[in-house]
């Protein structure tokens, strides 16, 4: 099943229901975001001249437009590659000229530096939102519906591998619908009169989670600050009913924190999903202390989204207060059609309660890495998903992470690739050798540390290395902190030993 087809299910079924809301404006209905979906699909096909098949980049903050892209590309028939605006306008630009993408949707304020990032790539045309060229979409004809095609691409996710350039992962229509009835049967039911608020980047999990709410007749609720900010989130809270929010450990931490300095209203609140990060014990106890049983602990991969496993809040709130470690410490129970195996490293097997590689099979799993057939021979195991995730399973069923095979960094819930880092930080001429691990971080849940040895009788100022960083790469990827050292720690083949720059954080940590 295609999702624009289903979308516009949703349009005769649900005509009347709110369908977009922006803070406390009036919503728009189902039967008048159909309407505009349907223009903005004709002013894709025709006013850009995109063909089905063709991507189109969003690098867009999160906005009722963003939405209304979304459901109006897959009208059309195009694949939307959504990224994250905090990356350096040259990251995305690899995006969007490695995606082949025609077209880059943005915002005035990201216009230009993508004008000029873009410069070597005239077949891509570069607009914003503000321009004049996109205001006339709505004055535009109506595209009729296409061919139902559920196995056509839908959203190519791109994400970073510990070496080399970041990865498209393919998901098709197929992937993300069965990903929205793994919603359904695994995480909560949705309805007319449920509500998704967009406080984490539509460009990942909050975006993807819109589609069980249009498929349903659900409402997404945009604040006006298009973003994270606690008043404005607890604020539509007591506004609004049913409303449910997907968020990060660290945005948790930080409603938490609200929550017990300022008491405010939260009987409209019915769910925080919580994933993109690990989700530590103690956040879990404090959230649920906090907020009740209104909390789901999930567990996915770009490569497989939001549908490994799950951990109801029924389930999780009672672990609380019954003092269930194992559950609390899971990341729950693999979902209905997954199947998760644990496997050792020649692919076998292994004995119930043993570590070994998360790998997963089921219907969300991804089609591949685009133009990358030697990645997606390594990642994907005669269709099993290998997610590079240590783990394994219990007497109950239940998932436990224990480690990453991958040295992927997450702070705030994104994604920090070392090697890309520590690529940047070499080419710094005085800089000689440099190894980036993440350190324990009790607001962001990692934070991004570089031991740097210089270039014998020469001195770096961490300013230097700070102005490099910022002129390379993005500004949440920049190091925290820098530990100047003599020389790495290495095993006999020479490889740098990162567990062992770890331990001396924690070490220091704990005098």
């Amino acid at each position: 099943m295609n999702l624009s087809h289903l979308f516009q299910r949703s349009v005769q079924l649900y005509g009347d229901y709110p369908a977009l809301i922006k803070g406390k404006q009036l919503p728009t209905s189902y039967k008048q975001l159909g309407k505009r979906v349907r223009m903005l699909a004709f002013w894709l096909r025709n006013e850009l001249g995109l063909a089905p098949g063709d991507r189109v980049t969003l690098a867009l903050k999160n906005c009722t437009e963003y939405l209304e892209l979304l459901l109006a590309s897959w009208h059309a028939g195009l694949c939307v590659v959504p990224v994250n605006i905090k990356l350096h306008p040259d990251e995305i630009a690899y995006m969007v000229s490695n995606s082949g993408s025609r077209a880059c949707i943005t915002q005035e304020a990201l216009f230009q530096p993508m004008q000029d990032a873009l410069v070597g790539v005239p077949e891509v045309k570069v607009l914003s939102l503000d321009s004049s060229l996109f205001q006339r979409a709505f004055d535009c004809p109506e595209l009729p519906l296409g061919p139902d095609d559920g196995q056509s691409l839908a959203w190519l996710f791109y994400t970073s591998g510990t070496t080399g350039k970041p990865k498209g992962v393919m998901l098709s229509h197929a992937n993300l619908v069965s990903m929205a009835m793994h919603f359904y049967s695994d995480v909560q039911s949705v309805s007319p009169n449920s509500i998704l608020l967009h406080a984490a980047p539509m460009s990942h999990g909050s975006g993807l989670y819109s589609i069980p709410y249009f498929i349903k007749g659900g409402a997404q609720l945009v604040p006006d600050s298009g973003g994270f900010e606690e008043a404005e989130l607890f604020d539509l809270f007591a506004h609004y009913q049913d409303v449910s929010v997907f968020a990060a450990p660290t945005m948790v931490r930080r409603m938490v924190g609200f929550a017990q300095s300022y008491c405010p209203e939260v009987s409209g609140l019915r769910s925080i999903i919580v994933g993109g990060a690990p989700f530590y014990v103690e956040d879990i106890k404090q959230a649920v202390g906090c907020f009740g049983p209104r909390i789901i602990h999930m567990y996915g991969q770009g490569e497989s989204p939001m549908t490994i496993s799950a951990l109801p809040p029924g389930n999780l709130a009672h672990a609380v207060e019954t003092g269930d470690m194992n559950m609390l410490s899971s990341v729950g129970f693999p979902q209905t059609a997954m199947q998760v195996e644990i496997l050792d490293h020649n692919d076998q097997p292994v004995p119930e309660g043993e570590l070994g590689e998360v790998v997963v099979r089921g219907p969300t799993v991804m089609m591949g890495y685009w133009n990358n057939p030697e990645a997606t021979a390594k990642t994907l195991l005669n269709g099993a998903l290998k997610t590079g995730d240590i783990g394994m399973l219990d007497t109950r069923g239940m998932l436990y992470l224990k480690d990453r095979s991958k040295d992927v960094i997450i702070s705030g819930g994104t994604n920090i690739y070392p090697r890309e880092v520590e690529d940047v930080l070499l080419a710094y001429p005085l800089v000689s050798e440099v190894s980036v691990v993440g350190a324990p971080d009790p607001e962001w849940g990692e934070s991004i540390v570089a031991f740097v040895v210089t270039i014998p009788g020469k001195e770096v100022q961490v300013s230097e290395l700070d102005a490099h960083c910022l002129t390379h790469i993005a500004r949440f990827k920049r190091p925290k902190r820098y530990v100047f050292v003599d020389n790495l720690p290495k095993n006999g083949a020479g490889k740098i030993m990162k567990r062992e720059l770890q331990q001396t954080l924690v070490n220091k940590n704990g005098q």
